[in-house]
């Protein structure tokens, strides 16, 4: 290996991402998560009269933008053929928006598509229903119906509305106030799509009777039981709980979906469209918008981004002291969290003290971040009593955090759970619940071993390394939840595993080189397509991204003592897709909602590689 050309490139990111700092020492890189949001914020608009023509035309082309030659949209690049949920979308956004027409090209081949797949009937995200729903373009679900009184009344069903995740309760609770309301709003200028739904049902296939979808796991519960309608007091508890978990920027937990859906269901909860709440909310909405292109986040990631930006830099060979890692240490320092949020339910008597994904997360910390944060912020915490306090009582978070299992949710501790068969939307089974995760669970163990000099030997890492080694697959392979996917998992558990003392000549991490060199690409680098985390099996994407190269790269890094051929042929392969950015460049490796949203994070292509080629340097460059 050309130690000196990868020294170059260390070198040359990390000056590029010096100059991409803001002034208050975050890194604010705009995530990109496809259409989705784009087209609900067009829809949004429109239906509250909100004249912002420049904004909806310049979104409404970002869309129209991504479409293929066949009408249809995908949620990534490689999805076969096209996404009926995203195109029906975009059809109704494009319409919707006023500068695309019934005839229009777009629009037909639009239509045409969704007809081939059967029609809008034929849509499976619970989102996409929702907002054909509450615009009145189909009917509410039954499966939906669930009264409001089953998570909000002591004299209800007595569902735990906190067996979800959290970002399921802040878009589910919304949209049941607007099913359980039957709300719907139109407008004169709105498209009618009714001759998508053929035969003229407006029904959704995948709908069933909430009676039917509780029988499931209330057994013998004798129907009487069941609250037949939503009651008042009911509809105000849900109004109080979206209420409290609004953050200082006005987002639903600093997401721009539930903040949506929290307007239309304050609006079927009969607040006016131009009242300061709603306004409020509007703007922070806004706020996600991208600075530098028309584009709707989901929520921003300046927190996750300046950690990890900040450790990668460290390891990049810049000292902590440089006034440019001073400043993002200091940018953290500020954003730690001195609010209770919900997963104080199940730790009451530890004081908050994680940090969130983004800039103005109050309440919603997440262990990733948190872990990351206390990482970046480490060199500092000697300058006061108070500084080393707030990073003890960030540390004593994390603990808490970890499940009984041994492994570490993303933001709340394990508690009891609705049947995965609750709901049968896209994906409903893996953002419905919080449960450890391989990825995340690795990159505490790596945190805890090479800060904090933690190994095996002792009880509570041991246990925690077993229940990593109890996740592997039969390949060798791990699942990584929060990236795609099996490369991604597979990279941090090695790492993980290795930096609390785990020999490299272990079974487990044998087995994990070898099913990484396995699926090497000709190139020398690795890919792995979005369709893995749908389908949860490693299905190759036939081309080497710079994240998932990384990520390979770090596990034969971790279990090799000297450089091996392929890891060589690894780095020059890393070297080669940082350069040609390329679409392989911009591929979304991030998991959002599995088989409904991914995320190209800027981030990852400095991020990973950076850490990587600095720890090949350190590990071989004598």
């Amino acid at each position: 290996m050309d130690m000196k050309r990868i020294r170059t490139r260390i070198d040359s990111l990390a000056a590029e991402l010096l100059q991409q700092q803001s002034p208050d020492g975050a890194w604010r890189m705009c995530l990109d998560s496809g259409t989705m949001t784009d087209c609900y914020y067009i829809i949004l608009l429109r239906l509250l009269g909100r004249r912002d023509e420049q904004l909806i035309h310049m979104l409404a082309a970002r869309i129209a933008s991504k479409q293929l030659d066949n009408g249809a949209w995908k949620i990534y690049p490689d999805e076969s053929e096209g996404n009926l949920d995203a195109t029906a979308e975009a059809c109704f956004a494009l319409l919707y928006s006023g500068y695309y027409h019934e005839s229009n090209p777009r629009i037909i081949r639009a239509k045409q598509f969704i007809l081939s797949r059967g029609g809008l009937s034929e849509v499976r995200s619970l989102l996409t229903q929702v907002i054909f729903c509450a615009t009145g373009q189909a009917e509410w679900p039954l499966l939906l119906r669930i009264p409001v009184d089953a998570f909000f009344s002591d004299h209800g069903i007595g569902l735990d509305l906190f067996s979800l995740s959290g970002h399921a309760r802040v878009h589910l609770v919304p949209t049941l106030i607007m099913s359980n309301k039957q709300f719907v709003r139109r407008t004169f200028t709105m498209p009618d799509l009714s001759g998508l739904f053929p035969g003229g049902s407006y029904k959704f296939t995948n709908d069933s009777t909430w009676i039917s979808a509780l029988s499931g796991f209330l057994g013998s519960l004798p129907l009487t039981s069941l609250l037949p309608s939503s009651s008042p007091s009911a509809f105000k508890q849900a109004e109080i709980f979206l209420l409290e978990r609004v953050e200082p920027n006005g987002t639903l937990l600093t997401y721009s979906t539930a903040t949506i859906l929290m307007i239309l269901a304050l609006l079927a909860l009969d607040y006016p469209a131009e009242s300061p709440t709603i306004t409020r909310l509007l703007l922070g909405i806004r706020s996600l918008l991208c600075r530098d292109r028309p584009h709707l986040q989901i929520a921003s990631s300046e927190i996750w981004d300046t950690a990890m930006l900040c450790y990668a830099l460290r390891e990049a060979g810049i000292s902590p002291g440089y006034p440019a890692l001073e400043q993002a240490g200091s940018y953290l320092l500020n954003r730690q969290q001195s609010r209770f949020g919900d997963w104080a339910i199940r730790l009451p008597d530890i004081p908050p003290g994680g940090w969130g994904f983004s800039d103005v997360n109050t309440i919603y910390p997440d262990v990733d971040c948190s872990a990351a944060a206390l990482r970046a912020i480490r060199p500092y915490i000697s300058r006061s009593n108070v500084l080393f306090s707030n990073w003890q009582r960030g540390l004593n978070w994390v603990f808490a955090m970890r499940n009984d299992d041994g492994g570490w949710p993303a933001f709340e501790r394990k508690g009891t759970s609705l049947p995965a068969s609750f709901f049968t939307y896209e994906g409903s089974e893996d953002i419905s619940t919080d449960p450890s995760t391989v990825d995340l669970s690795s990159r505490v163990l790596i945190f805890l071993g090479k800060e904090l000099d933690m190994t095996i030997g002792h009880q509570w890492i041991d246990d925690s390394v077993q229940w990593l080694l109890s996740q592997q697959t039969s390949n060798g392979s791990w699942y990584g939840r929060w990236g795609i996917a099996y490369i991604h998992g597979t990279g941090a558990a090695v790492q993980g595993m290795t930096a609390v003392g785990v020999r490299a000549d272990h079974p487990a991490i044998i087995k994990a080189v070898k099913w990484l060199l396995d699926i090497q690409n000709d190139d020398g680098g690795w890919g792995e397509s979005c369709l893995s985390d749908k389908v949860k099996r490693y299905v190759p994407l036939h081309a080497s991204t710079p994240s998932q190269t990384a990520w390979a790269l770090d596990a034969l890094t971790a279990a090799s003592p000297k450089p091996i051929p392929e890891l060589e042929k690894g780095v020059e392969a890393l070297l080669q897709s940082l350069e040609r950015r390329d679409w392989t460049y911009t591929y979304p490796t991030g998991a959002g909602l599995p088989g409904s949203v991914y995320v190209h994070y800027p981030s990852n292509n400095y991020i990973w590689p950076l850490l990587t080629l600095s720890a090949i340097v350190k590990k071989y460059g004598s």
